[in-house]
């Protein structure tokens, strides 16, 4: 979908393609109020407006929207919808040893029971052992800070998704 067809689409196929990048109802309403998008930096900056000032529960909804990293099976069963863009963000997870895909299991666990959200990282790139570490790192914070820390990681994320977004018919 090129920049042109998000910005003519109906809102139910608009809505659709940025239930991709990001499963925030409030969020993804904010930003079919601003089309048309002049350019794709214009998509970019008000994607990040948009995400500021939401409530926690605003945040939250699009935290459900992702696997718990290294579960690939809920990332094929419960997150179908943004599998288009979802893809290739946890390959390397794929690679990692299963000491590893264990404690990530464990930390996500704990991660959860202590915060009450699942722990968001944009993975693209990073090593299933650089986000173990990365959540052993987090789940030390108080429950504030990781609620910026996360709403932090589903911004880059959404950047990232809205990038393949436009890009995809180009």
């Amino acid at each position: 979908m090129s920049l042109s067809i998000l910005n003519n689409a109906n809102d139910r196929l608009a809505r659709q393609q940025l239930l991709q990048c990001c499963t925030s109802d409030a969020w993804v309403s904010r930003m079919l109020e601003s089309r048309p998008f002049s350019d794709p930096q214009a998509l970019f900056d008000r994607a990040n407006r948009h995400w500021q000032n939401l409530t926690e529960a605003d945040y939250l909804q699009a935290f459900d929207g992702h696997p718990k990293i290294g579960n690939v099976d809920s990332l094929r069963a419960k997150y179908a919808n943004t599998k288009e863009l979802a893809a290739g963000e946890q390959t390397q997870v794929n690679a990692a040893s299963d000491q590893v895909l264990q404690q990530l299991a464990q930390g996500n666990t704990d991660y959860e029971s202590k915060f009450g959200f699942i722990f968001i990282v944009c993975a693209t790139g990073k090593s299933a052992q650089e986000m173990l570490e990365l959540l052993l790192e987090r789940v030390k914070n108080d429950r504030a800070t990781e609620l910026v820390n996360a709403a932090e990681e589903q911004r880059k994320i959404f950047q990232l998704r809205l990038q393949k977004l436009i890009e995809a018919s180009e």
